[in-house]
């Protein structure tokens, strides 16, 4: 229990979790139940609300046509059978919401060292378009921001979801200020997998022991290498053994390990920390939101015994 902790910093709105149609297999009902789950933790929560992402910063990130027909809740019905999800005006007002709740997240960090955004993570959206219930990429355009608005120099996405962050990489190929690492399941989706800065490609079945042992020295490097002032991470909680779209094996435990090992590390590197929630598919989607809370606050609990400037500042 954290009871008496600080209270989590926590970008949030009603409005991330849209209704969708009944028996709709994405558990988007996990946004709505991730604050009564950290309640039962005990963990208190300080909630801010997101704006909306300026139009602008989409365009910046992807094609502005397609982004003009999500706005308008006009997508074609081939590329949202591609998204797996229905845009509808509510939907298109959520995917502004979570962008700017990312974005606001990453300065709450850079500002004060932690911060978390209670939704995003939409790593599958590439340049043209969206996929995999990603509707336009929230790590991508606040990334982009924060560097074209001098915010931050250089910054690490750290994509931890059990799919590759193709989307990300695809929209980041090339670039030295925002570097990308994705560890992943390798046979699962996306079939064609793009290029991040460090792709981790883990066989089906990995468990806690094994995961940890590849993240640690990649993020290791990467963090010594480009000295990033902010850490983006996606941290779907997917790869526990009893999710249904994931096939590694890591235990509740084998998760809070990774997000203290993520925390930990950033703030040894000197770096603020924003947190996604990225992907969690589960029958019962308050099995999903208590795996997320618990993620949430294994990383802050990691940032605040980290002993480092930032994690006191983020506790004050």
């Amino acid at each position: 229990m954290t009871y008496g902790a600080p209270p989590l910093p926590l970008f949030f709105h009603p409005d991330y979790a849209p209704p969708l149609p009944p028996g709709h297999r994405f558990p988007m009902s996990k946004y709505a139940l991730l604050l009564p789950e950290l309640a039962a933790r005990g963990q208190a929560v300080d909630p801010r609300d997101p704006p909306l992402m300026p139009v602008e910063w989409l365009y910046a990130v992807h094609d502005p046509a397609y982004v003009d027909a999500v706005l308008a809740a006009a997508v074609p019905p081939d590329v949202e059978r591609r998204i797996g999800l229905p845009v509808t005006p509510a939907v298109a007002r959520r995917t502004r919401l979570v962008a700017g709740g990312t974005h606001a997240a990453a300065l709450h960090a850079l500002a004060h060292g932690w911060a978390a955004n209670g939704a995003g993570g939409s790593h599958h959206a590439g340049p043209g378009g969206g996929a995999g219930y990603c509707v336009t990429n929230d790590l991508a355009i606040a990334a982009n921001r924060l560097v074209a608005e001098g915010a931050a120099r250089c910054i690490l996405i750290v994509d931890c979801d059990v799919h590759q962050g193709d989307g990300t990489a695809l929209i980041m190929a090339g670039r030295d200020d925002i570097i990308t690492l994705s560890i992943h399941a390798e046979k699962n989706f996306p079939v064609r997998k793009a290029r991040s800065t460090h792709d981790i490609g883990l066989p089906d079945g990995t468990g806690d022991a094994d995961y940890l042992a590849a993240l640690e020295p990649a993020l290791s490097a990467l963090l010594a290498r480009h000295r990033p002032q902010l850490v983006l991470h996606q941290s779907g909680v997917d790869p526990h053994r009893d999710d249904r779209l994931g096939r590694l094996a890591l235990t509740d435990d084998g998760l809070a390990a990774r997000e203290a090992l993520v925390a930990r590390l950033a703030a040894r590197a000197g770096a603020a920390l924003a947190v996604t929630l990225g992907g969690g598919y589960a029958t019962d989607p308050a099995d999903v939101a208590r795996r997320h809370a618990l993620a949430l606050t294994a990383s802050w609990q990691a940032w605040q015994e980290s002993g480092s400037t930032a994690a006191r500042d983020a506790a004050a």
